[in-house]
Parts: structure tokens; C-alpha cells; sequence
């Protein structure tokens, strides 16, 4: 795991609360071989179906040592895992005001990242795709259409199961992407973590280089200036 983590470059690695130990002596426990000192570790609110118990086990987290800052999820469809809009708006509005800064696992609706930042989102994370799924970046037009409306950071979390898929989403000008099936299901986890840091720096680049524009016609690339006849 710590090997995928250093060969992905990533500085911030999400933790579940309500799934892992802890205790961050024990060996078995994720927690115990991630340094404080070499990563920034985010506490995850996955698993809870209510804007109570995500509430509740963001407060256990900062309780249990980690920082102020929450990745707040509320799902409210167990074979999806879509968000619960109306709860996840209600435990981020509430968080937000006691203090967490709060980076919130949505679904690809505008209205929805909209209201997240009026409710003191630090951060709006859409989906891909569903969790897990590996299907890849669905919609752009609604992750860009997100990522031009916001003011604070837009980062992409879930769906994304190549690096192709990465490269993809980081050319639409979004700010990160959390990932974990693709690095944990893949052959060759180290190898594929690899992959994903040189697509996510390539997206990211192409984005900032400027695509040329689409035509429905064909451009000669060649200069006709001087041509024999």
C-alpha cells in the first residue's frame, strides 16, 4: 500500500473512520504505516447513511488525533453509493460551523456543488462515476461546468479506473482526483499508481497548455503559402 502511495506522488491519503482501527499502534491497522510526517492524513466519513452519523464520526476523528479538516461523505443509496443531497447538505452546513473544514463527496449536479460552497464547503469533490465502478469521467461537460462556477477547489473523487481516465479528467481543469479502486484493483498496484501520477500530470498540463478548437471541418495543417501549382 505505502509503496503505491510514494509511486503515486500523492500528499494526501483518505481514511475511513468507521472502517479502520484507530489505534495507530497496532500493525494490522492502516494507520500505522502511514507517517503524519510524509503524508497529510484527510479522516473519511464513508459508510454512513445519515447526516447524524457522519456528523458523528467526523467529530470521533478530530476526537482521535487527526485535524480539522473532514472528507464528508452521506450516501444515501446502498447499490450506487449516490449521495444523500438533503443530508449531506445538512451535516455540512452544521460541520462547517463547528469549525472542520469540510471537503464534500457529491454527485456531478451544478445546483448541488453550489449550495455545498454556500454551506462552507472548503472544497467540492463530484464524482466520475459511481464508486468503485471504474467507468471513467461520464459527463465533462458537468465537471467543467462545476469547476467554472466554484470558487473553491473542485476535486474529483470516484469512478476513475485507468490512467487514461485521469488524463481525461484533469483536462477539464479540475484541481485533484481521489482515486483508490483503480490503484487497489489494478494487476500491478505500484505500477498503476505510477501510471496515474504521469496521466494526472499530463491532463493537468494539456489543460493549462490550451487545446485547439474542435471543428466539424478538416484544417490542412500545412502551410499553402508558396505551393507548386
Amino acid at each position: 500500500m505505502v509503496r503505491a502511495i510514494e509511486a503515486s506522488g500523492a500528499e494526501v491519503v483518505t481514511v475511513a473512520v468507521r472502517r479502520v482501527s484507530l489505534d495507530r499502534t497496532q500493525e494490522e491497522g492502516i494507520l500505522y504505516h502511514l507517517d503524519p510526517s510524509r503524508f497529510f492524513l484527510l479522516a473519511n466519513t464513508a459508510g454512513c447513511y445519515s447526516a447524524e452519523d457522519a456528523m458523528r464520526y467526523a467529530r470521533l476523528a478530530r476526537e482521535a488525533g487527526f485535524n480539522e479538516c473532514i472528507k464528508l461523505e452521506v450516501i444515501g443509496d446502498q447499490q450506487t453509493l449516490l449521495p444523500d443531497v438533503a443530508g449531506l447538505l445538512e451535516a455540512a452546513r452544521t460541520l462547517a460551523a463547528e469549525g472542520f473544514t469540510v471537503l464534500a463527496y457529491t454527485n456531478d449536479d451544478l445546483v448541488t456543488a453550489l449550495r455545498l460552497e454556500d454551506a462552507g464547503c472548503a472544497a467540492v469533490m463530484p464524482l466520475a462515476s459511481p464508486i468503485g465502478s471504474g467507468l471513467g469521467l461520464l459527463n465533462p461537460y458537468t465537471i467543467r461546468t462545476i469547476k467554472s462556477r466554484l470558487s473553491v477547489p473542485v476535486i474529483v473523487d470516484a469512478g476513475v479506473g485507468t490512467a487514461s481516465d485521469a488524463c481525461v479528467t484533469m483536462e477539464q481543469g479540475v484541481d485533484g482526483i481521489l482515486m483508490n479502486t483503480a490503484l487497489a484493483q489494478a494487476g500491478d498496484p505500484v505500477a498503476m499508481a505510477h501510471a496515474m501520477r504521469l496521466a494526472t500530470e499530463a491532463g493537468r498540463a494539456a489543460y493549462l497548455a490550451g487545446r485547439m478548437p474542435r471543428r466539424e471541418v478538416a484544417v490542412p495543417s500545412s502551410p499553402t503559402t508558396g505551393m507548386l501549382p
